[in-house]
């Protein structure tokens, strides 16, 4: 199975930055929608990633005053993406390899999606747990 089949069916936009964003709005952004990280984009092209582990780098670094920088002043530049034909299994591997629990998902250069591990390690326990229930059912009948 693909990215895309993870994200077919979500409605609404990805939420997300915006380049100009102060860290505290990015913050109140993150709490709002319980999660834990945001892609940051210009226009609808991604030029970064912001995550709580870049907000614990940056508390560490300039404690209270880190949070009236600007988001592109801290984000983390360049992330690493896929594209919603990859397999789920190799965006796991590369979440893995590279230790990162967000993936914004990238189809000719604009932002399609953004999956989590989270996301990707439900998808694989429910696609797992479905063909256990088959295998049952064949097995009984």
């Amino acid at each position: 199975m693909t990215i895309g089949a993870i994200l077919y069916g979500r409605t609404g936009a990805v939420i997300s930055a915006r380049q100009d964003d102060s860290v505290r709005a990015v913050i109140d952004l993150l709490a709002q929608h319980r999660i834990g990280a945001v892609p940051v984009l210009d226009g609808d092209m991604i030029v970064g990633i912001f995550s709580e582990r870049d907000l614990v780098r940056l508390i560490s670094s300039y404690g209270p005053d880190a949070l009236d920088r600007k988001i592109d002043d801290v984000m983390t530049k360049s992330p690493v993406t896929c594209d919603s034909g990859m397999a789920v299994i190799g965006a796991l591997s590369q979440m893995t390899q590279k230790r990162i629990r967000h993936l914004p998902v990238v189809d000719e250069g604009r932002l399609v999606g953004f999956v989590s591990i989270g996301d990707l390690v439900k998808y694989r326990i429910d696609k797992i747990e479905a063909e256990a229930a088959a295998m049952r059912d064949y097995i009984a009948s």
